[in-house]
């Protein structure tokens, strides 16, 4: 049995679907819900826990907000699982637990200094987890995710598709970049891994998928898949960026937020996970699971 909580976000639906075709037991628990602490029971072998305040890019949410749900939500399922009969804890951290901006590559090592409150929840929650002294035949798995997409995501992605199905030109294609992605499925296969090998030391590991892709990349796999040529508009990025900062003070869709993400380099290396479990590339490739996520976009974008 493994037990999601954070189950009817997007990451723990596909998940919860991927044991259902393995024919694998999983159980929903809902943190919202009163006595949510006698679901967590001793017939599970794992915990993977989800349920977080994400990143909010209109930046409304406070403070008080992330850390009372990503560090301290976090320790009380955490102690709960001590206390049981539980293998397995998945953690579900991000890489913005590190950096909010990476020079070269992030790797699990990096010297962890973010700059935002939801990074700094998430990394003082990995900090108390890791501190803790783990029972004999115990695992702790921290995984620090990038960005991840599949079918019935929403995001930026869908901005991106918007912007080209309607034969716009893309207007950020003077910020050169390179960007981290993982796929849905390639998650799901690596956790449904992780769980299987029972030989895997407890530690942090980063998600990501086997290569980058730029912007303009995802932009022309876009416009490939609804048969379109891709139109570039190389604005100054100067002028780009001055205008996002109008758009944080008006509330525009283009923020300095929004624009980062669209356009900044975040490079993130699954070595270590890949190593560990003995795998030499990921079931999809990094512009296959991409393509794959843009055409569930497709009837239902128009």
């Amino acid at each position: 049995m493994i037990t999601i909580t954070g189950s009817k976000g997007f990451v723990g639906r596909n998940l919860f679907n991927y044991f259902k075709d393995l024919n694998i037991d999983a159980k929903c628990v809902s943190l919202r819900e009163k006595g949510w602490e006698q679901e967590l029971d001793n017939n599970s072998a794992t915990i993977i826990h989800l349920a977080g305040k994400a990143h909010d890019t209109n930046n409304t949410s406070t403070e008080d907000e992330y850390f009372s749900i990503n560090r301290d939500l976090t320790i009380k399922v955490f102690q709960k699982f001590l206390a049981s009969d539980i293998r397995d804890f998945f953690y579900f951290s991000s890489v913005k637990a590190v950096a909010d901006s990476v020079e070269g590559t992030l790797v699990e090592d990096t010297a962890a200094n973010p700059l935002t409150p939801y990074g700094k929840s998430k990394l003082e929650a990995e900090q108390f987890l890791l501190q803790a002294e783990l029972p004999e035949g115990k695992r702790l798995f921290i995984i620090r995710s990038c960005m991840i997409h599949g079918p019935g995501n929403k995001g930026n992605l869908n901005l991106l598709y918007k912007v080209v199905n309607k034969g716009l030109p893309w207007p950020l294609a003077a910020f050169p970049n390179h960007r981290s992605f993982i796929s849905i499925d390639n998650l799901c296969y690596l956790i449904d891994q992780m769980i299987e090998r029972p030989e895997l030391p407890s530690g942090v590991y980063n998600f990501a998928d086997d290569d980058t892709l730029s912007t303009n990349e995802i932009v022309a796999i876009i416009s490939e898949i609804r048969r379109k040529k891709p139109k570039f508009w190389r604005i100054s990025a100067s002028l780009i960026t001055r205008v996002s900062k109008i758009g944080d003070a008006l509330s525009l869709p283009l923020n300095s937020e929004r624009l980062k993400k669209l356009t900044e380099s975040y490079i993130v290396s699954n070595h270590k996970i890949k190593n560990t479990l003995g795998i030499d590339k990921l079931p999809l490739t990094a512009r296959e699971g991409m393509a794959k996520t843009i055409r569930s976009f497709v009837g239902k974008q128009e």
